[in-house]
Order: structure tokens, then C-alpha cells, then sequence
């Protein structure tokens, strides 16, 4: 049975790391790291926590990295304030964390949010990326385009498979669909969106319960919405024009993509349209058998690419 309303603390899971509290861009943000050496800082998407990582941490740093894996703002324990889940703010999180951890700049590895916010970093604090990797996403203005070319078919598509984002707009209801009986709907979400192969073993039964608890600490249902609220406001003000302008630049930093064939949520053709957006890049690998969660349904391999990759 999950607790109802855990304690933030019940996401500081013992392992082979650390647990910090760093304060950047005026918030403070909880931390897992182990091992020294160049900075791997990891991003995680919408429903996860840091742990979403807890399979890289350690064989990162058994390779000679510093592996850092962070709450975003909002989720897990990290603070949970009322406003900045714009993408201008998230990426002043990243960027002020980066120099918080005191490097001089940072590998990022972000999962689905995590990688577009990676992506965003990158185009506007180049100086403080040394490479992005993109598991399970897309670049912001890929995902957005897409989401316009195929809202005139509404039955597939990008659209389609986006389509929660517009059902997130609404006030109130959609937080509680997400912790109604104890978030039972972020298990639906993480099935839906993962390959078959992964969604069937002891693996994914022992996974997800603990998304499932981080869902239910106080506020973060709203914070992850959050997130999704601006995105879509935001193409009708003056900020998101601003923000489209920005990012929509080549990136300098070199590029790895990692995406499932069988990924629901973000479509593999709009990850490959990605590539539009990159500086060096590598060909992106599209990865038969595998959903939206590579870094959870094959960890070995995404690790193993990732650290081919930074080296």
C-alpha cells in the first residue's frame, strides 16, 4: 500500500552515492553523485525523480566521470515554488547548477523534459555544455512542429501521441487524475508508453512503485503539470516567440540521440528531425524493441553508449 503523502525524504534512496542540497538560481535542489571526474550532470522527465538514473550513477562513475543526477525543480526533493517551470528559468536551474558543483561545465544526459531541457541549456548557456545526450526526446521546436504537422489528423500521429499535453491544461482535475489511488495513473502512463518487452518483466513491477510514491509528495502533481502548462501557453505570448528565437540556433555542443522504435510518447521521426537543430552530431540510434524509457528498460546499453560517447 503507498503512503498517501510521503515525506520529501522518502526519495533519498541509500546507494553508491551522495545526497546534497545545492542552492542555484535561488532555489535549492536535491542531488545524488558519486565518482570524480568531468561532470555528467542527468536530467530526468515528467513523472520520474533522479533515481530515473540510478542504473548510469554508479557505472559512470566507475568510468572516471562525476555522476550527478538532480530532482528538477519541483520534483522529488528539490523546492517546489509557485512559479519558474518556464523553460527560461529551468535551464537558469541547470546552468546555476553547473556552477554550483563548481565546474566549469557539464555533460548533459536528459530524458525525454530532461532532454529538451537539455537541448535549451545548450542553446543558450553554450559555454557551460560540453555535450547533450537526448534519451527518449526530441529537440523543443522538433516536438513542436511535429505536434502542429499532424494536428490536422488527430487520429495518429505526433498529436496524438501528445495529446495528454493538452488534457494537462485544465485547472486542478488533472492532479488528481494523476494521484488518484495512489498514483496508479502514473504506472498507466509509464505501460503506455514503454515497449512491450520491458512492461512484461519483474523489472518494470519493482520500477515503477517508486515514481508512483515520488507522485504523491505534496506538490509535486501540480509542479510536474507545471511544466507542461507553460510549454503550451507559451506559443501564444510574446515569451515563447522569444524562446523559439533562441533555441532555434544550431547548437555547438556535440550531440548523442538514444530512442526506442517503440516509444509512444515521443515518436522516433520526431526525434530524427531533431538532428535539423545540432551541431556535431552522431547518427541517431533508433533501438528496435525499446519505448520511451531506454535508460530504464535497457540500462546497459545506454550506458555503455553514453560513456563511448563523452569520452
Amino acid at each position: 500500500m503507498l503512503e498517501l503523502t510521503p515525506d520529501p525524504s522518502i526519495v533519498r534512496a541509500e546507494g553508491p552515492w551522495v545526497h546534497r542540497d545545492v542552492s542555484a538560481n535561488g532555489i535549492r535542489l536535491h542531488v545524488a553523485e558519486c565518482g570524480e571526474g568531468p561532470l555528467v550532470l542527468f536530467l530526468h522527465g515528467f513523472a520520474e525523480y533522479w533515481w530515473a538514473w540510478h542504473h548510469q550513477l554508479p557505472a559512470m562513475a566507475e568510468a572516471g566521470f562525476r555522476a550527478v543526477a538532480v530532482d528538477l525543480r519541483g520534483y522529488g526533493d528539490s523546492d517546489k515554488p509557485p512559479r519558474g517551470y518556464d523553460a527560461w528559468t529551468l535551464a537558469g536551474d541547470v546552468g546555476g547548477l553547473i556552477k554550483a558543483l563548481g565546474a566549469r561545465r557539464a555533460h548533459l544526459v536528459g530524458h525525454a523534459w530532461g532532454g529538451m531541457l537539455a537541448w535549451t541549456v545548450a542553446a543558450l548557456h553554450p559555454r557551460l555544455v560540453a555535450s547533450v545526450t537526448s534519451v527518449g526526446g526530441a529537440h523543443p521546436l522538433a516536438l513542436k512542429s511535429a505536434v502542429k504537422r499532424s494536428a490536422l489528423r488527430p487520429a495518429r500521429g505526433q498529436a496524438r501521441a501528445t495529446g495528454h499535453l493538452f488534457r494537462f491544461q485544465v485547472p486542478m482535475a488533472p492532479e488528481k487524475w494523476l494521484v488518484r489511488d495512489s498514483a496508479a495513473n502514473v504506472e498507466t502512463l509509464f505501460s503506455d508508453w514503454s515497449g512491450a518487452r520491458w512492461r512484461d518483466t519483474r523489472e518494470f513491477a519493482e520500477t515503477v512503485p517508486a515514481f508512483r510514491q515520488a507522485m504523491l509528495v505534496p506538490g509535486v502533481a501540480h509542479s510536474a503539470l507545471e511544466y507542461y502548462r507553460w510549454a503550451f501557453r507559451a506559443q501564444f505570448r510574446g515569451d515563447g516567440r522569444r524562446f523559439t528565437e533562441a533555441v532555434g540556433r544550431r547548437v555547438t555542443a556535440p550531440l548523442l540521440q538514444l530512442h526506442g522504435a517503440e516509444d509512444t510518447c515521443i515518436l522516433p521521426e520526431t526525434a530524427l528531425t531533431s538532428v535539423h537543430w545540432a551541431g556535431p552530431h552522431q547518427a541517431p540510434q533508433i533501438w528496435p524493441e525499446v519505448g520511451h524509457f531506454p535508460h530504464l528498460e535497457v540500462p546497459e546499453r545506454v550506458t555503455e553508449s553514453l560513456i563511448d560517447f563523452v569520452r
